[in-house]
């Protein structure tokens, strides 16, 4: 039953990336940090997402922002380094908190609503706190979205780009927990983590982004741009909220 939970999850999270380009990751997030460990979380949680942002890179690459990996690159780095340093499997409680406020501070402050990823300085800083939000809570959408507030450029070639950075950093957290776990948890959830749920969960991610990428074409940019505002705050309330509930729970 958990199983079948999950991988359709999958599948309906992925359409939703597909179609806004962020969300599916969260709530996907939500979903698994609620059934699974915090290590068996964010692993099944990275191959999944890092498979449907990989999918929706593919179909879309013609339109990504190649000038933005550079520095973005250089300020993910900084937070890998510092985690693999430290080494430890984090509460994401506090993190989720964190980030689910980001999205409503970058609409009240008015020094956050200029954060556009085409400048050096903010494709640097999206870079570090991004993949740092990815290490530590497992999902950083509405984090993520904050720095294409002004990014002023058609919808594809910010789905195309977010989907890009999206699909490394996930790939990171694998490779980051699946580290952590062969030192300090090697029985996580073994049985929960078997080959043909990732499998499953990897291919049925390929093919809601086909469906959300075709979705997409429905769309115009200000369609985009309008139904995508209400949809990150939602998501940060609901990434604040899931933080409240494992602090109390706690």
């Amino acid at each position: 039953m958990i199983a079948t939970a999950i991988l359709l999850t999958v599948l309906v999270t992925a359409v939703i990336s597909g179609v806004l380009g962020m969300a599916g990751g969260l709530i996907l997030m939500v979903v698994l940090a609620s059934v699974l460990p915090v290590s068996a979380a964010m692993i099944v949680h990275g191959a999944v997402q890092a498979t449907s942002n990989g999918a929706r890179f593919v179909f879309l690459r013609n339109r990504m922002m190649w000038s933005v990996l550079p520095w973005y690159a250089a300020g993910a780095a900084v937070s890998v380094l510092l985690f693999v340093s430290v080494a430890f499997v984090p509460d994401p409680a506090v993190v989720l908190i964190v980030v689910g406020s980001f999205p409503w501070l970058a609409r009240l402050l008015p020094m956050l609503r200029g954060l556009d990823v085409r400048h050096r300085g903010t494709a640097t800083v999206c870079g570090a706190t991004v993949t740092g939000a990815q290490l530590l809570a497992g999902a950083s959408g509405p984090l993520l979205d904050a720095f294409y507030l002004e990014t002023d450029v058609d919808r594809r070639s910010i789905v195309a780009t977010k989907a890009f950075t999206q699909t490394v950093g996930h790939i990171i957290k694998v490779g980051y927990y699946a580290w952590i776990s062969s030192r300090a948890l090697p029985d996580v959830e073994s049985i929960r983590l078997s080959p043909f749920l990732i499998a499953g969960g990897m291919l049925l991610a390929v093919a809601g982004a086909r469906i959300g990428t075709r979705l997409l074409d429905r769309f115009d940019d200000r369609q985009f741009r309008r139904v995508t505002g209400p949809v990150i705050l939602a998501l940060g309330a609901l990434a604040v909220a899931q933080g409240v509930r494992g602090l109390l729970a706690a």
